[in-house]
């Protein structure tokens, strides 16, 4: 679905790549996470996907990136955003319409889709994203979990194949974050839809992550697995990376050579712990 090959991004006017020489595939219906600290080249690489870098955001692109066969250089921001569907960190920067309906309509109506398919696809993802009967709320009236779902639900509505989000959830509370994390669940395992999330939450990407790449100033330092990735811990900790406590407790057990593996979910854990009790 997604192909990177030797990609490297210097926005216009800086000394440094954002991206250097970066190389990856993802598959059909597969849930990718991207890991890495600030600056580490997440967002940028998130804007590749649909063509804004390079077409609407200019500076020195080497390299090529292809969506379902279509090389980013050539196929337009227009053509590529009926393929790949962007949700950024702050919502209220996406939304813009006096109502909910209107604000899921938009992308629609810019389609030339008739009256009744966009009535039909926005019963449709107001349903799935668990907003249908606000239709008619502002969308400053929102809770910010709601907010984020309806940005969600306006991608939807245009059928995309590829959903990248980038830190969706990072001004989101406790709630509206599980809100939003289960509605990413739902939509690759029931939907089939493929996923690319950058997220700092690294317990939800241990558990429903297909793989995990890592970024480290623009480049690709780790790919696997999340067992595979988390594994190395104490790696992970020095590029300022967040550890699942089920793992940051199991890396500690490992280094006293009570466990031979540290990524551990957390039932796995509460066993190994149980086991060590009765030894």
């Amino acid at each position: 679905m997604i192909r990177v090959e030797e990609l490297s991004f210097k926005y216009a006017g800086a000394k440094e790549y954002s991206l250097r020489d970066i190389s990856f595939r993802v598959k059909k219906g597969e849930f990718l996470g991207v890991l890495g600290a600030s600056g580490s080249g997440k967002s940028t690489l998130c804007l590749t996907f649909n063509g804004i870098i390079p077409h609407s955001i200019r500076g020195d692109f080497e390299g090529n990136v292809f969506v379902k066969g279509y090389n980013t250089r050539e196929a337009s921001v227009a053509e590529l955003s009926k393929i790949v569907g962007l949700v950024l960190q702050n919502p209220d920067s996406q939304l813009f319409n006096m109502t909910v309906e209107e604000e899921v309509a938009f992308a629609l109506e810019n389609l030339g889709l008739d009256v009744e398919e966009i009535k039909r696809r926005i019963h449709w993802a107001l349903k799935i994203t668990g907003l249908e009967g606000l239709e008619k709320e502002f969308p400053p009236n929102l809770s910010g979990g709601q907010k984020q779902r309806l940005v969600i639900a306006s991608v939807l509505a245009v059928k995309p194949e590829v959903l990248v989000l980038d830190e969706p959830t990072s001004q989101l509370d406790p709630i509206g974050r599980e809100q939003v994390l289960s509605l990413i669940t739902l939509l690759n395992k029931e939907q089939g839809i493929t996923i690319v999330l950058v997220e700092h939450n690294t317990e939800y990407l241990f558990d429903f992550a297909d793989r995990i790449i890592v970024l480290d100033r623009g480049e690709v330092v780790m790919e696997g697995k999340p067992r595979e990735v988390f594994e190395e811990a104490d790696y992970l900790r020095k590029l300022g990376i967040k550890i699942p406590v089920s793992v940051k407790i199991g890396a500690e057990l490992k280094r006293k050579g009570l466990l031979q593996k540290a990524a551990l979910s957390d039932e796995e854990l509460i066993e190994a712990l149980n086991a060590l009790l009765k030894s």
